[in-house]
């Protein structure tokens, strides 16, 4: 068994390297949440360059996620052969030709291509930021540790916003020329060339997981990982628990570790799935790929359904940076259970408001106060998600494996996380479009799911708040 007690000893081991090797993974986090928000702003332009209807628009939008569940799959799988950093640098790559392509584009075909080579890396480093640094970080660091994935997930949205917004304004609209005769809405890709390239440089100067780094036999090299991040006292007493935990399954890690008689997976991976199922099917990434359509659709305009954006970036910043204080404190669970509660409760406000919404001189609009209403609801529910399920689905994922299936069960997980990603924002258009389904029936179908996660925390869910990763092996 881990020594429980360590928890309650002082920390021997170098903080600002953990903090720092946390921070360089966490940049794959800040591409996510770049290559995800950038397409907010450039529907308009992929429309008319690509002259496509809502369920082409869809797909062109949605078309990265595809790539993201693969990346998310085989990532995690492969990630146990190569290791967790390696699997960063190649992510690193894919960011930065999809970066490029996409700019470039001139077809939707050629666009979904690059989408999908973009959705490779954010799958890839969706779950491989969170494996890092749960793997890296101290039991009492973890959570707040591994938050700041979702810090950065949530400041590469913000940043993704405010470019596009800024790069609107300067050209006059996604749609018109900006700098050497190309687009706004080709620069809006272009701008993530420079983080990804820093992403990619950064990834050479950090060490590979100590715990990969047992499995392949290396409990040198990890003992001397494990020496600088938890202190050298502690260090081979870590390297032991590790190889125990291990030799549990006589076998190195294996996709088929997470396969169960009777149930086909085990039952911490169903929890896993469900973690992962819930956190999309809520509609959260709606708001931050559609939120410009969205708010244009009752009636702001462009450049208002731009800053709106803007606003719901930097309000997610703040409900992370809540979590980050509070995660370690009061646990994984009461978190999600609060979340999960004050979304309910928001999406249910939304539904109300946007069933007002009526036609004015031939566009829809919110009348009177409900527009405003329609505002603060659906900034309380991006604070509540952020400040909840957002950071706290991602830590859960790094943490509540066994040693033995981890990679494997990210894998399965981050599958099903990108597919149900996929589902929802694809239908979106088709939904909004839809004379009988709407605004109002998107978001009731959004808070329905909702109301349903509050029965998943409380009767699925587990508390992992400062156990030690070699303790999870139920």
């Amino acid at each position: 068994m881990t020594d429980t007690t360590l928890t309650n000893t002082k920390f021997e081991g170098d903080f600002a390297f953990v903090l720092l090797i946390s921070c360089v993974a966490t940049i794959g986090g800040f591409l996510f949440g770049f290559d995800s928000g950038v397409i907010n702003g450039t529907v308009d332009g992929l429309r008319v360059a690509f002259n496509s209807e809502e369920v082409g628009t869809g797909f062109n939008v949605a078309s990265m996620l595809l790539g993201c569940a693969a990346g998310a799959a085989l990532a995690g799988r492969l990630s146990d052969t190569f290791g967790r950093r390696t699997m960063m640098i190649v992510a690193s790559m894919f960011f930065i030709v999809s970066a490029w392509g996409s700019g470039i584009s001139g077809s939707s075909f050629e666009f979904v291509i690059y989408r999908v080579i973009g959705g490779l890396a954010v799958g890839a480093a969706s779950v491989m930021s969170p494996a890092y640094i749960s793997e890296i970080a101290p039991a009492r660091f973890r959570g707040r540790l591994s938050s700041i994935q979702q810090v950065a997930i949530i400041s590469g949205l913000f940043i993704a916003f405010l470019s596009n917004y800024l790069i609107a304004q300067a050209a006059g609209s996604a749609l018109n020329e900006w700098m050497f005769g190309f687009e706004a809405w080709r620069w809006m890709f272009w701008i993530e060339l420079l983080p990804a390239t820093f992403f990619l440089v950064a990834l050479i100067f950090i060490p590979e997981s100590p715990r990969f780094l047992v499995v392949q036999g290396s409990s040198a090299k990890a003992e001397s990982v494990l020496a600088r991040i938890g202190g050298a006292r502690r260090a081979p007493q870590k390297v032991t628990e590790i190889e125990q935990s291990l030799a549990k399954d006589n076998h190195r890690p294996r996709l088929s570790d997470v396969l169960a008689k009777g149930t086909v997976l085990r039952p911490i991976v169903w929890i896993g799935i469900g973690l992962a199922t819930f956190q999309q099917l809520v509609g959260i990434n709606v708001v931050f790929y559609y939120g410009a359509v969205l708010w244009q659709a009752v009636g702001f305009s462009e450049g208002d359904a731009l800053l709106i954006n803007v606003i719901s970036g930097a309000v997610s910043i703040l409900a992370v940076i809540v979590a980050l204080a509070l995660i370690d404190r009061v646990g994984r669970k009461p978190l999600l259970f609060v979340g999960s509660i004050g979304m309910a409760i928001s999406l249910s406000i939304l539904v109300f408001c946007f069933s007002q919404a009526r036609l004015v001189d031939g566009h829809m609009s919110l009348p009177g106060s409900i527009g405003l209403i329609a505002l603060f609801a659906a900034n309380g529910y991006v604070a509540f998600f952020n400040g909840s399920w957002g950071p706290v689905m991602w830590v859960s994922l790094g943490e509540m494996f066994p040693n033995q299936i981890r990679g494997s069960g990210l894998a399965v997980a981050g599958f099903f996380q990108w597919f149900a990603n996929f589902l929802i924002t694809w239908t979106f258009p088709m939904m909004l479009g839809s004379a009988a389904i709407g605004l109002t029936g998107a978001y009731g179908f959004y808070a329905v799911f909702a109301f349903i996660s509050i029965g998943f925390v409380v009767w699925a869910v587990r508390e992992t708040k400062g156990k030690e990763l070699e303790d999870m092996q139920s």
